[in-house]
């Protein structure tokens, strides 16, 4: 079995799971939302203390499995640097202390392997992938084989949701806040500006359509319950207009025959049916993860892990290193 370990954010999550089954075993994760929702977002520092405390008890948990472990998995990069060492830390002990080796997991590559949880990887495929703290297309051939073909200049799609949420005032996390309030929202009423819709440039940038809510929200003020909730349908309208537009020209220039969609974001419905009928469109089929595997978990850093075993991608577990950043990940 494999034990991973993810601690990339404001989640505390461990799975186990069975190397040549890939059938998962156990996966306990603690949400740090309620936590950190009081600021408005993460609190680097105090998700670290959190970890700390939540970590060993989620392995408590798993301590039936401990003795049949063959690997240890972790998240190392990319993420909050004092929260990824949390989970690091934890890794390297056991590795050291049961002698196993140690898999260091980029925390978006895991995200693509959330496709295949209890079942076998399918490449060739183009990803979106979609978070609080990313956004890009990957053209994913194999373990190893993940070219970027599109990033975003600024904002994640993700980040976009939280900062107009919090504008409005609704609170942390926005993405679900903002998607059931535009469902009661009037998109047409409010006109917001489709970035780089222009421009012959592959890219994704969500800052102008933040400021763009900013001063809608300035204008309006103060809000009441239908407006927030048109802003609300406005913005997403305009947010996903974007992905869908700079997502097209990679279509047409790729023509994929399988298409997913990953990541927290993923999760959004009106982000499901927008990309259903762009594939639909293209003939691509669309793959999806569980609902319950779209936001960060172990159980797609274990599924990613158990590939990198297969291909012996071990880590030496006292130089093991974490980073914040996405540069030279694939």
């Amino acid at each position: 079995m494999i034990l991973s370990i993810e601690s990339s954010c404001d989640d505390s999550a461990i799975a186990v799971t069975e190397i040549d089954t890939k059938r998962l075993l156990f996966h306990r994760k603690i949400s740090q939302e309620a936590a950190h929702a009081q600021y408005g977002g993460v609190v680097p520092e105090l998700a670290s203390r959190l970890h700390a405390v939540d970590l060993p008890r989620l392995l408590g948990e798993a301590k039936p499995y401990l003795d049949d472990l063959r690997a240890v998995a972790v998240t190392n990069a990319p993420g909050l640097s004092v929260t990824l060492l949390e989970g690091v830390a934890m890794a390297q002990a056991l590795s050291i202390a049961k002698g196993i080796p140690i898999i260091a997991v980029n925390h978006l590559k895991a995200h693509i392997y959330s496709l295949f949880i209890e079942k076998e990887a399918r490449f060739p495929m183009l990803v979106l992938l979609i978070s609080g703290g990313h956004t890009m297309v990957l053209d994913v051939r194999g373990f190893d084989n993940i070219t970027i073909l599109a990033t975003t200049m600024d904002d994640s799609f993700g980040e976009s949701f939280d900062k107009t949420a919090k504008m409005m005032g609704l609170g942390y996390p926005g993405g679900p806040v903002i998607e059931k309030l535009a469902q009661k929202g009037d998109p047409e009423r409010f006109t917001l500006p489709i970035p780089l819709l222009h421009s012959p440039k592959i890219a994704f940038s969500y800052s102008g359509i933040k400021n763009a809510v900013r001063l809608l929200v300035e204008a309006n003020k103060p809000l009441d319950e239908q407006t927030k909730a048109d802003i609300a349908a406005a913005f997403q309208k305009a947010a996903i207009t974007h992905l869908l537009h700079k997502t097209k020209k990679i279509f047409q220039q790729t023509n994929p025959r399988d298409f997913a969609i990953v990541g927290g974001a993923s999760a959004n419905t009106a982000v499901r049916e927008a990309f259903a009928n762009l594939c639909a469109e293209f003939g691509a089929t669309l793959h999806l993860a569980e609902l319950q595997y779209c936001s960060d978990n172990a159980a797609m850093v274990g599924r990613c892990g158990i590939d990198a075993f297969f291909l012996e991608r071990f880590s030496d577990a006292l130089s093991i290193e974490v980073s914040p950043r996405t540069d030279k990940i694939f």
